[in-house]
């Protein structure tokens, strides 16, 4: 069974940066078993992983993409900053947030899990929306460069059939 994608784009909110061009990717029932989500991911070329849960405030990566997988439990995670999707993330879904994209965990049960990875493994800055940031962050975000695959399926899509248009 493919995974069921669906896509937000979120405009600059004047503290979030969101991407200019690249909208968040949703996977929904994107991996059956867990327990091989850092295997996955690894094989794919996204790495640098941690597992943990998302920060309980608005923060962004301004050099890289990342990809988060529930592996355990459920949670309520904004995307795009105060006024952006609110999303419930499920065991087994997936997401990959762009450069700049905010994230914030709203809520969540008490035994959520989820695991983070990186393109090529790139160590993430940690940006919160603090206006002497925003200079530099907007330049990186243009700079972060396209993974060479979607870090569910290995392939080219549906990842970079969504983001190369």
């Amino acid at each position: 069974m493919e995974a069921k994608t669906q896509t937000y784009f979120f405009p600059d909110d004047g503290r979030i940066p969101n991407h200019p061009e690249y909208p968040l990717v949703v996977y929904q029932n994107a991996i059956k078993n867990t327990s091989q989500a850092e295997r996955i991911v690894t094989r794919h070329g996204w790495s640098n992983s941690w597992l943990g849960s998302v920060f309980p405030y608005h923060h962004y990566h301004s050099n890289t993409h990342e990809v988060l997988i529930a592996v355990r439990g459920e949670a309520v995670i904004q995307f795009g900053g105060e006024k952006g999707a609110v999303i419930t993330f499920k065991t087994g879904d997936a997401v990959v947030i762009p450069a700049g994209v905010g994230h914030k965990k709203l809520s969540s049960s008490p035994d959520f899990t989820d695991l983070g990875a990186y393109p090529g493994g790139i160590q993430y800055d940690m940006k919160t929306g603090k206006p002497d940031e925003r200079e530099e962050a907007v330049k990186q975000i243009k700079k972060a460069a396209l993974p060479a695959n979607d870090p569910i399926t290995g392939k080219r899509e549906p990842l970079l059939e969504i983001w190369v248009k």
